[in-house]
């Protein structure tokens, strides 16, 4: 699984119950965002390796279908148990290479475990129905069957959690799984499949590969062996799996950006609001889909928010990870935090008011790391692109709305539409969202944080399909109609 190679840390890829090299013996380095050291390399995997990969899924998918779903159910609830077990090994991992805070990586851990536990626990509830038939002596019988070998692709900001929420329910439903971590967080992904053959899981229903996403990634997406793609990332991958996927017309869920609205009426609990806000905002270094991106606030509230929200950001302690007290990590690498910078200093040119950060941290700790501090920006407008396209860091937009009308209509004043935010004391509001509001997810007084029975999916370009609950798992089953005439 893994080796000392060179001095740093090197893993292998794990195809068939088995860890196995790039087969053309090129690596990939994997930094560590809060110093930009070199922690570890893993195998910069190829064609070659995403069909060897599939063709393992294939050979194992039909056993593994046949097999009694609560039986699945079972070793997959060990799957999850073993993950438990390790949750602080993966934790200390997931920080080191991604760069959330330790306390966040231990959450991600319990929520991966629970991603699996789900569906394991549903194994018993996959339903199909009975229709009586227009003819005499006839029933039809709709079964829900697996798709057979699917794909799973995930982004860097949650590279276990995300990993695990296709595992789950893919493997529960009979699927087998081919997972493409990304290769800026692959190591704790890689780890995954040491716990799968712990927990018994046959041989080549779970592979996990890594390589890069034009080589690697275009062939697990093409090739004729893939039944359905889910994909968790960016609005421009989804977009360019979406169209290699044509060809075969292989099934395709996806999550991406988000550019989520954060609405404050006038008849909203300020305090309650901010402290959503605070959570919501900045949690993962901001680089989470679902944070708020924009904030429209109702001129009555509006100073009061502003006023509370910026001194509530100024205490935020952005340091080491590691350490318990600390609220911010890293970024996870330097061009993501230049464009973090970039948006900044163009929405400032454009008329906003810079109300705290903007830059990075000053002090000696942070010359080294892809820092940022909390930013707060007033008098933003709609033409810049700070509010129009998805900012993934710690920066919060903000502008002043003087009617729910007005709120909304910003809202839906977008390309994206994974999840939105309410604060207010109107149900009525509440429920003109329900046929208004064009996303996906919706936060009622709360702060961001969906559950394993909800359903998670986004409208627009935030994605298509969704994941989590019993409609997340029926994504991963096809509809077979059975006319059976007894007569």
């Amino acid at each position: 699984m893994k080796e000392t190679k060179d001095g740093r840390v090197h893993y292998r890829m794990f195809i068939n119950g088995e860890w196995c090299e790039a087969s053309n013996g090129e690596t990939i380095e994997v930094e560590n965002p809060t110093n930009e050291e070199i922690i570890g390399t893993v195998p910069n995997g190829n064609a070659d390796d995403a069909r060897a990969a599939l063709e393992a899924a294939k050979a194992a998918q039909p056993a593994w279908a046949a097999m009694p779903a609560v039986e699945r159910g079972k070793i997959l609830a060990r799957f999850a148990e073993l993950i438990l077990a390790n949750q602080e090994e993966l934790a200390r991992l997931c920080t080191t290479e991604m760069g959330k805070t330790l306390a966040l990586a231990r959450g991600e851990i319990a929520v991966s475990a629970d991603f699996i536990n789900f569906p394991a626990q549903a194994a018993r509830r996959i339903e199909g129905d009975i229709y009586p038939s227009d003819n005499r002596d006839e029933h039809i019988w709709i079964h829900k069957v697996p798709y057979g070998v699917t794909v799973g692709i995930t982004a860097w900001n949650f590279p276990v959690a995300l990993a695990c929420r296709k595992i789950g329910p893919a493997l529960t439903t009979g699927n087998t799984m081919v997972v493409k971590p990304p290769s800026v967080t692959p190591m704790a992904t890689l780890e995954l499949g040491r716990l799968a053959n712990e927990a018994g899981i046959p041989p080549g229903v779970l592979n996990i590969v890594t390589g890069g996403g034009s080589t690697m990634g275009t062939e697990l997406v093409k090739n004729k062996i893939t039944r359905l793609v889910t994909m968790t990332g960016s609005t421009g991958t989804g977009q360019q799996i979406f169209r290699d996927c044509a060809d075969n017309l292989t099934a395709v869920r996806l999550e991406l950006g988000g550019k989520a609205p954060f609405i404050l009426m006038e008849d909203g609990d300020v305090d309650k609001a901010v402290e959503a806000a605070v959570i919501s905002r900045h949690l993962n270094s901001g680089q989470v889909c679902t944070c708020p991106e924009r904030f429209y606030i109702h001129d009555a509230v509006y100073d009061e928010f502003v006023s509370k929200y910026v001194a509530a950001c100024r205490k935020l302690k952005v340091g080491d990870p590691m350490q318990p007290d600390t609220d911010i990590g890293p970024k996870v690498n330097a061009h993501e935090t230049a464009e973090v910078e970039r948006v900044v200093r163009e929405a400032i040119a454009m008329g906003a008011k810079l109300e705290c950060g903007g830059s990075r941290p000053g002090g000696s700790q942070f010359e080294k790391g892809h820092w940022f501090e909390p930013t707060v920006l007033t008098n933003c407008t709609h033409e810049m692109e700070v509010m129009r396209d998805e900012v993934f860091g710690v920066v919060s937009p903000i502008m002043r709305v003087s009617s729910f009308e007005e709120a909304l209509e910003l809202a839906n004043d977008s390309d994206y539409g994974l999840s939105a935010f309410l604060f207010t004391k109107d149900l009525r509001r509440v429920h003109r969202l329900v046929l208004e509001l064009d996303f996906g997810e919706v936060y009622v007084n709360r702060p961001m944080g969906e559950q394993r029975q909800g359903f998670h999916n986004g409208y627009k370009l935030s994605g298509t399909g969704g994941e989590d609950g019993k409609y997340g798992m029926e994504n991963y089953l096809e509809k077979k109609t059975f006319y059976v005439n007894f007569g």
